[in-house]
C-alpha cells in the first residue's frame, strides 16, 4: 500500500491559500419568543415534570445488638403484617430475631396441639 499517490501530489493543486471562514458568533433567541414558537407548534416539552414525592412510613431507629445470630432471613410481607411484628417486638423489648425466634416456638406449640 506504500505505492498509493498522494492527493496532493497532483498536478497544479495549490491549497497553499486555504483558510476557513471566520463565522460570526451564533446569537441567541431570547426564551420568550422560543417558548412562544414552542406553545405555537404545539411542541412537547421533553422537560422532566417535578416528582412527586411517596409517602414512606416512618423510619425506626436502627437495632443493633450483639445476639450471635448472624444468618439473614429477608421476607416479602405485608405492610401491615410488618408493622404487627414490630409493635410486638417493640412492645416486649425484643430484636427482631427474638422476637422471630419466639414466633416460631409458638406456631410450633400452636401445631403440635393442633394434632392431638
Amino acid at each position: 500500500m506504500s505505492d498509493r499517490a498522494s492527493i496532493f501530489a497532483a498536478p497544479g493543486l495549490d491549497v497553499s491559500d486555504f483558510k476557513p471562514k471566520q463565522s460570526a458568533p451564533a446569537q441567541k433567541a431570547p426564551a420568550e419568543a422560543i417558548r412562544a414558537l414552542a406553545e405555537k407548534s404545539d411542541f412537547v416539552s421533553r422537560e422532566p415534570e417535578p416528582k412527586r414525592k411517596k409517602e414512606n412510613p416512618p423510619r425506626r431507629e436502627a437495632r443493633r445488638h450483639l445476639t450471635g445470630r448472624n444468618i439473614q432471613l429477608a421476607l416479602k410481607v405485608s405492610q401491615e403484617t410488618r408493622d404487627r411484628f414490630y409493635a410486638i417486638a417493640d412492645e416486649h423489648g425484643w430484636v427482631l430475631g427474638e422476637a422471630l425466634e419466639r414466633a416460631t416456638l409458638a406456631l410450633e406449640r400452636e401445631l403440635s396441639a393442633a394434632k392431638k
